[in-house]
């Protein structure tokens, strides 16, 4: 292995599910432990946000909004925590200065991602209660119940319409570098479990 450690092996080694599930793991676990005074890091919370992206680009057409959405979200999310060191911290900043309902304010980026993450978890929650091999009535009930209530009808036709291309299940896993198995579903259920605790 030329000089890495074997973590460093595994690590490049792990498929996008896998990182995910151990990332927001991690920042359940810190959740868990912390002190009453002890808040979620912004970084921290940027870098296993970072790792959901991937998911959206892997359904296609249908989902390009919300990746590009949310990538520049946490993107923003990210460069503010030069200054900012926790989600407490942001949320505070923007109380503090009215700016709560400002488009592009911190507090309304870090909504933002929320619900794409939570677009995600329902998404996969879907995926795993059904059989069915198709991914697109288990994306549209996701949109629906997460997003739609806040586009515009031209945006929800435009989604609606792109759900025709969404790739099958067994395809988003390939694309995922990951195998059609119990395993993988196990996967799947802990990103859902743990970004549902997270977020």
């Amino acid at each position: 292995m030329d000089g890495e450690s074997l973590e460093e092996h595994d690590a490049m080694m792990m498929t996008p599910l896998s990182a995910m599930a151990e990332a927001f793991e991690e920042l359940d676990k810190v959740l868990r432990s912390r002190e009453d005074d002890r808040q979620l890091r912004l970084d921290t919370f940027c870098e296993a946000c970072s790792l959901v992206s991937v998911l959206f680009g892997c359904l296609g057409f249908a989902f390009k909004f919300a990746e590009v959405d949310y990538v520049s979200k946490v993107r923003d999310l990210k460069e503010a925590s030069s200054t900012s060191d926790t989600l407490q911290d942001i949320l505070d900043l923007d109380v503090a200065n009215d700016t709560v309902k400002i488009q592009g304010s911190l507090s309304r980026n870090l909504r933002r991602v929320r619900q794409g993450l939570d677009l995600i978890r329902v998404l996969f929650e879907q995926f795993l209660t059904t059989e069915d091999c198709y991914l697109k009535e288990a994306a549209s009930r996701a949109y629906r119940q997460v997003c739609a209530p806040y586009h515009s009808w031209t945006v929800r036709t435009a989604v609606v319409a792109g759900m025709c291309a969404l790739p099958t299940r067994n395809q988003l896993l390939l694309k995922l570098n990951e195998t059609v198995s119990r395993e993988e579903d196990e996967k799947v259920y802990r990103c859902i479990a743990t970004s549902y605790r997270v977020h």
